[in-house]
């Protein structure tokens, strides 16, 4: 009886230990592959998505390091990218608003004294071709002048002789006609006609719009007084406002791109003409004018503008932006340093644009950056890890 006892004993021994789960060495455990805060030394499934659990070989990896098999990289979506240096610039964009080229303006002066006994152009924002007749004027000065010039004619007409050298009275009569601003064509046809009008008409030198006309007819001018100022507009300027710090990359003779609100079509490069060396005291900014061509005469003084200027910098390692980890103490990036290995390392950031971000210290040209699934990466990190592995998010 006693033998029967024993064996029953030993066998229901055996069928317990055959029971109990299978027990792997300390080298694996057991994870979920979409928990991986699940861990276990021994089969099963996850309590969260009950899916079965996978095993995974320990690795001894230092501190500042993580490792994943082929299983977790996948679903995670771990992609590296070499690191490589570019130049890395940021866009800004400045308000300014269109106004004449101050150095393509011009002015119509009075050459003599007298009344404006008619003005060819009366408004402003016409239109003035160069030679076009701007005023005419009586002037008794210019009246004495003329007949001083046809009186010398007829002397030599009359009295020539060897003794008085009428050629050079009549030049140096012709000289003072064009000293008081009248041409050589007018001097003609008042020596064919053969007396002084009663009025004479003055002509433009240049051509260009009026933008000021402070005279009126009937009124009187003195000599060098301003009959009008005309403006070329085939080339304007844009004035526009920057932040000191912005001056550092900004020389005269960039390109810039100019839009304006008015016309939103419009879209023309401009060339920075001037670069205010002062930083207007009230507002903290200084001035810079741009110069753009007008060749349909679409811009008018007085627009709105908006000139993009682009900030380039020196070449610098450069990442995607959503590779790097921020944080209020730190920048992380995540390096493979070999097959399933990861390492995080900090790095210094400089400019940002288009979505990439350019690494200031920190990488060398062709490490391999984790550029996706960073965010899971680290967090496997912190489980296996915790907080005292090295950095915190």
């Amino acid at each position: 009886m006693k033998k029967w006892i024993s064996i029953i004993t030993l066998l229901f021994l055996v069928a317990c230990k055959s029971s109990e789960p299978e027990l792997v060495s300390s080298e694996y455990y057991y994870t979920c592959s979409m928990h991986p805060q699940i861990v276990e030394n021994k089969p099963g499934l996850c309590p969260i998505c009950h899916m079965d659990l996978i095993k995974v070989k320990r690795t001894q990896s230092a501190p500042d390091e993580v490792s994943l098999n082929e299983e977790q990289i996948r679903l995670a979506n771990v992609v590296t990218a070499q690191v490589i240096e570019e130049g890395v610039g940021t866009k800004d964009v400045l308000t300014g608003v269109v106004t004449e080229d101050e150095s393509r303006t011009s002015t119509v002066t009075s050459w003599i004294q007298g009344r404006v006994d008619k003005l060819y152009y009366k408004n402003t924002a016409d239109f003035v071709p160069r030679g076009a007749p701007v005023f005419s004027i009586f002037s008794e000065e210019l009246r004495n002048a003329q007949q001083e010039y046809l009186a010398a004619i007829e002397k030599k007409r009359t009295l020539d002789n060897s003794i008085v050298d009428f050629d050079r009275i009549i030049d140096a009569a012709a000289q003072k006609l064009k000293v008081m601003g009248i041409t050589s064509s007018q001097i003609e046809a008042l020596k064919k006609e053969g007396k002084a009008p009663g009025l004479t008409t003055y002509y433009s030198p240049v051509s260009g719009t009026i933008i000021e006309l402070p005279i009126f007819e009937g009124g009187y001018v003195q000599a060098g007084d301003v009959v009008m100022r005309l403006a070329d507009y085939s080339t304007l300027w844009v004035q526009a406002q920057v932040y000191p710090n912005q001056l550092t990359s900004m020389r005269e003779g960039d390109k810039v791109q100019l839009d304006f609100p008015d016309l939103a079509e419009l879209k023309l490069q401009g060339r920075i003409a001037f670069i205010s060396p002062e930083i207007m005291p009230d507002s903290r900014l200084a001035q810079v004018r741009i110069e753009v061509a007008n060749k349909n005469k679409v811009l008018k003084p007085g627009m709105a503008a908006y000139v993009l200027f682009e900030r380039k910098a020196e070449k610098t390692p450069v990442l995607p932006v959503d590779a790097v980890i921020r944080d209020k103490d730190k920048n992380i990036v995540w390096i493979q340093t070999g097959e399933g290995n990861f390492k995080w390392r900090e790095v210094r950031l400089g400019e940002e644009s288009n979505r990439q971000v350019a690494v200031v210290s920190g990488l060398n040209t062709g490490d391999k950056v984790v550029v996706s699934g960073v965010y899971l990466l680290n967090s496997e990190y912190l489980l296996k890890k915790g907080l005292s592995g090295g950095h915190a998010h």
